[in-house]
């Protein structure tokens, strides 16, 4: 019986956790559109280059529209 109570909460835990998004927020200052690397800039970003390559861009959301 503990078994079965174990295994449902393992469940419901899974499934909670996979409703969840998955958002990034990154909050900076001072920056120009060029300032990352994915948009031509010398200075090394990787990790942010990594998050624009996997991401989608404002228009492609649907947010794109002022």
């Amino acid at each position: 019986m503990k078994a079965h109570i174990a295994a449902y909460l393992l469940a419901a835990s899974i499934l909670q956790a996979a409703e969840k998004p998955n958002i990034i927020v990154i909050l900076t200052d001072d920056m120009g559109f060029s300032d990352l690397g994915c948009y031509g800039s010398s200075i090394d970003t990787p990790h942010l280059d990594s998050l624009a390559a996997k991401g989608l861009y404002p228009h492609q959301a649907g947010v794109g529209h002022i």
